[in-house]
């Protein structure tokens, strides 16, 4: 069963907002690390800050922050990406019939052979979203402009291979359980009030160049790709601005697909949290993030440790993230 589609709130309802909450339309943002950055944010991460963080990692339980890919899972398929797809190129008894490496029958009945082929959107599952992924009137991040720095086999700048391995302080705001909730309900825009009350109950300051990751509890329904899509929960754009701008957070992410709720706050924009974060200040997405791990320990602080695909020209990749405990 095909997920019900977000577009009526994405586009739709975006459209009947009143005149009185539109903003001086937006310009993408100057890197202040040059006119050639590309990795915006990214370029808080370094040699000493990695160092700092591997150096307090304690040992114990390691907390896989990914989901799980499976036909059926949620995607984006209102917008009319493709579904993940999976499929056997090779399986031991039909290799013995056919022998695609002519061995002959005696060496494909001794040696079972299994392979199989995944075709899916970029951002599928855990996934990073890449600073070309969104931008403004035809430029994303650092004034590169699509006409220039676009070909038809992808992004020239800033794609999903100029994403380095991140390696960094992590810190899990856990927005349900502040609210007293196992999961926030549907459509709800997270605060700046939400995460500033989140971190005091956790104990939490954010620091410069930090992975934060929300949790809304969307994740327990992931399962159910219907369900997990109708109309979550995510940030809103004033709790975007507090990361970004005031915490200065590195990278922000979420455990849901959308990240960012809907309707949006901002006339002439269907989605201003990821062209906020993405094309003004240079801070890319983690999407579907499994937080329910963490959760559970109440782990609030650790080394986050993730690779994503070098997608080459990409807007968005799979990522692996880890959380490892630290003192």
């Amino acid at each position: 069963m095909q997920p019900p589609s977000l577009l009526p709130l994405v586009l739709g309802l975006a459209l009947s907002l009143p005149a009185a909450i539109a903003e001086t339309p937006a310009t993408v943002g100057t890197s202040p690390w040059g006119p050639d950055d590309e990795l915006g944010a990214l370029n808080l991460m370094t040699d000493t800050s990695r160092a700092a963080i591997l150096s307090r990692i304690s040992g114990g339980a390691v907390f896989d922050l990914s989901v799980e890919y499976f036909i059926g899972m949620p995607g984006w398929h209102a917008a009319g990406d493709p579904r993940y797809q999976i499929w056997m190129t090779h399986t031991p008894r039909g290799t013995v019939n056919d022998d695609p490496l002519q061995v002959g029958a005696a060496a494909n009945g001794h040696v079972s052979y299994t392979g199989s082929a995944v075709s899916m959107y970029t951002h599928t599952g855990t996934h990073i979203d890449a600073l070309n992924h969104f931008g403004l009137d035809g430029e994303i991040y650092n004034h590169f402009s699509a006409d220039a720095h676009l070909g038809d086999a992808g992004w020239h700048v800033t794609g999903a291979e100029t994403i380095p391995p991140i390696v960094a302080r992590g810190v899990m705001v856990d927005v349900a359980a502040f609210k007293g909730a196992d999961m926030l309900p549907a459509g709800y825009r997270v605060t700046r009030a939400d995460l500033e009350g989140a971190l005091a109950r956790q104990g939490v300051e954010l620091q410069a160049g930090d992975v934060v990751l929300i949790r809304t509890g969307r994740m327990a329904l992931y399962e159910d790709a219907r369900q997990y899509m109708d109309n979550p929960p995510g940030l809103g754009l004033e709790a975007a601005r507090f990361l970004a701008e005031e915490s200065r957070a590195m990278i922000v992410g979420a455990d849901n697909l959308s990240f960012e709720a809907f309707p949006s706050e901002i006339e002439g924009n269907y989605v201003p949290v990821h062209t906020y974060l993405l094309a003004q200040m240079g801070v890319p997405i983690i999407e579907l993030v499994n937080l329910e791990g963490l959760a559970q320990v109440s782990l609030y602080e650790f080394a986050f440790i993730a690779g994503s695909l070098k997608l080459r020209g990409a807007d968005a990749a799979p990522l692996r993230p880890i959380a490892l405990p630290i003192d």
